[in-house]
């Protein structure tokens, strides 16, 4: 078993055994984590598709992917622990720049000092001012 953490999320994923030093995952778990499925034309997220390397230098078969080499395959980063038991699954620079460029912030759920959840898209098209403190 490994741990990956992914978009704020973490998720719990059998390890395959496969050769090298990545982290060998089923398709399935892939999709699951990462929203990519295995399809003909390579490994797809919605309208964005991956073409697969063939051959011996190939992360993916019938029934595993080496999600660690596809990631950085796409050019985000991937970082382990020494055991290899908890992952990160990185975005890339040029993903982070282009989120940044539309000036939008990205959503999240915070709970109010009575416990209710507020979404910051429930207020879209009003005025928002977010107080933020850290204690580092």
């Amino acid at each position: 078993m490994a741990t990956i953490l992914y978009e704020q999320q973490q998720f719990e994923v059998c390890v395959l055994p496969r050769p090298g030093e990545g982290l060998s995952i089923d398709v399935g778990d892939l999709e699951r984590v990462t929203g990519f499925a295995a399809k003909p034309e390579g490994l797809c997220k919605d309208a964005i598709c991956v073409p697969v390397p063939r051959g011996a230098a190939s992360f993916v078969d019938a029934r595993a992917v080496d999600v660690a080499a596809f990631w950085r395959h796409m050019g985000h980063p991937v970082v382990h622990d020494d055991a290899r038991q908890t992952w990160v699954l990185g975005i890339g620079a040029g993903e982070r720049t282009r989120s940044l460029e539309t000036l939008e912030a990205p959503d999240f759920t915070l709970p109010d000092i009575d416990g209710k959840l507020h979404s910051l898209s429930d207020y879209r098209g009003k005025r928002v001012f977010l107080a933020t403190w850290a204690s580092w």
